[in-house]
């Protein structure tokens, strides 16, 4: 009965505090896609409204809001990236999972050994 409540040790909490940030990180770069998916759409509802009002963007002026999602974007890549390398640092073993607590139960967390050219170990998150 003690090996299912191993999850509840204090020693896996900065662990379990890396994969929720992990974790959040990947939820903020899914929206982030999908919304940069959405941009042509939104720019050409901007134009269409501008039109109706005629009004022009200044003389000089570009789309800063692409700019700013393109910075944005790759602020989130790198923290995930950031989060995944601290993560793996701090798992006590390869190829086999280790239970978390995420707040709702047991929780598995574990690197994987990816075969091929870029040899290298896969993070796998299950919650």
């Amino acid at each position: 009965m003690a090996s299912n409540l191993d999850y509840l040790a204090p020693a896996l909490e900065p662990l379990e505090e890396k994969v929720k940030a992990y974790l959040q990180a990947e939820e903020a770069l899914r929206k982030a896609r999908l919304a940069r998916a959405d941009a042509p759409q939104q720019a050409a509802d901007r134009a269409q409204s501008a039109e109706e009002f005629e009004q022009r963007p200044p003389t000089g002026s570009y789309d800063q809001a692409t700019d700013e999602r393109q910075q944005r974007d790759e602020n989130l890549r790198d923290d995930l990236a950031r989060l995944r390398q601290e993560i793996m640092e701090l798992l006590p073993t390869r190829d086999a999972w280790v239970k978390v607590n995420l707040g709702y139960g047991p929780s598995r967390v574990g690197a994987w050994a990816v075969p091929g050219p870029p040899a290298g170990y896969e993070l796998r998150v299950v919650h």
